[in-house]
């Protein structure tokens, strides 16, 4: 080394390549960029190889060299630089993300994914199921660490006890470690893998009887609405509604009167769904009466019911009576009742094209609903109340 003087080096021209010995090169881009090129063979491989060493506006000639001889010494002991040099980065990624812990990348998870989840209850069972289970065993240990035996640790107390629990809770600990993988926090095989951990914790019996939405017999959905139709609270205003309807509590609650409803049409969407596609609800004139309503509580709902009924039933209920009148009471077809509360129908394919055709239909089967719900209601009430309803817009007031 020492061909080079300092001002050939500043006065270098683009496309110049300039030696200064014993390794160490002079690369001048075509836009002017200078920069400092280590060259020699890898006493591994016994093939070229060319090292960067860093911009000269960062290295001056001295320091180039002092680089060059590092490098160069490296090799004398049969080692390659740019494998030495890969394996001491790699280390201080290691040793950043033991900084991390699983709690810290956890939370920074959820963070990041929950604009694009479902609705606020699903961040919050995330968050929940997390903070009960997982970050009082495993909370603070750096996310690098993190072992199938701790994955075990976490899930044991609630295998067999507590399935449903369980298996959410390790799938999401499964998603957090390959997030982790992926931004280059830990290497390995995820932790939380099923086919890992279904060898280490006993089996469990999967097998669980289908607990149903307790819901009103629809024969005595005359007499309940009779009553409830008397009442003047928001609950039971936003219950009539879910009622005629047909609707899940969430696409009521959360409701944009003002830019869904058009007509004798709501359009709810897909955000807003379980089956994140946008539904199409034909909205008979009784159901448009009960605009506006201010939204309530599903505990407010639930109170609502008991005071119009012994009978033990849910919001979420009705959808099943509704639906059991559609296939004792009418002629109705299977698909059109099904596609009435949102429920999947046929291929994708089929969907895409029954989306609107059978909104005729459905809207006659709501109508039929409406009369069937308020059959114990004198007529006139009935129009009186629906005529009284239906302005150019609503707004409901926030709770």
């Amino acid at each position: 080394m020492g061909n080079l003087t300092a001002k050939e080096v500043e006065h270098a021209k683009p496309g110049e390549r300039l030696g200064d010995g014993e390794g160490l090169w002079l690369f001048v881009a075509a836009s002017g960029n200078k920069s400092w090129m280590f060259r020699f063979t890898s006493p591994i491989t016994r093939k070229p190889r060319e090292m960067g060493l860093g911009p000269v506006s960062v290295l001056k000639l001295t320091e180039a060299r002092d680089a060059a001889t590092e490098a160069r010494k490296l090799v004398l002991a049969g080692k390659d630089p740019i494998v030495e040099r890969s394996a001491q980065r790699a280390a201080a990624t290691a040793r950043a993300a033991k900084e991390i812990t699983f709690r810290e990348f956890a939370e920074a998870y959820v963070a990041t994914h929950k604009p694009g989840w479902r609705n606020p209850k699903h961040a919050q069972q995330w968050e929940n199921t997390l903070k009960t289970y997982a970050y009082p065993v495993i909370g603070e240990t750096p996310i690098p660490d993190v072992t199938k035996d701790d994955v075990v640790r976490v899930l044991e107390p609630i295998w067999l006890t507590k399935k449903e629990t369980s298996a959410r809770l390790r799938g999401r600990i499964e998603a957090i470690m390959d997030a982790a993988k992926a931004a280059d926090k830990r290497t390995g095989d995820n932790p939380a893998l099923l086919g890992i951990l279904r060898h280490l914790l006993p089996k469990q019996n999967r097998k669980r009887s289908v607990v149903h939405h307790p819901s009103l017999p629809y024969e005595e959905m005359p007499k309940f609405w009779k009553s409830l139709a008397a009442d003047t609270s928001d609950a039971a205003g936003m219950l009539r509604w879910i009622i005629l309807t047909g609707c899940r509590y969430g696409e009521a609650r959360h409701m944009n009167v003002d830019a869904e409803v058009k007509g004798e049409l709501w359009t709810i969407p897909a955000g807003r769904t379980k089956g994140e596609r946008e539904h199409y609800a034909p909205l008979a004139p009784l159901a448009l009466a009960q605009l506006p309503f201010r939204p309530v509580s599903d505990v407010a709902l639930s109170k609502c019911i008991r005071r119009h009924t012994a009978t033990p039933a849910t919001t979420h209920g009705f959808r099943s009576t509704f639906r059991d009148w559609a296939g004792d009471e009418t002629e109705a077809a299977w698909e059109v009742a099904e596609a009435a509360i949102a429920h999947k129908v046929g291929n994708e394919t089929e969907r895409a094209y029954r989306r609107r055709t059978a909104l005729a239909k459905r809207r006659e089967l709501m109508q039929q609903w409406a009369d069937y719900c308020s059959r114990g209601l004198a007529q006139s009430s009935i129009a009186s109340a629906a005529d009284a309803s239906t302005p150019a817009s609503f707004a409901i007031a926030k709770p």
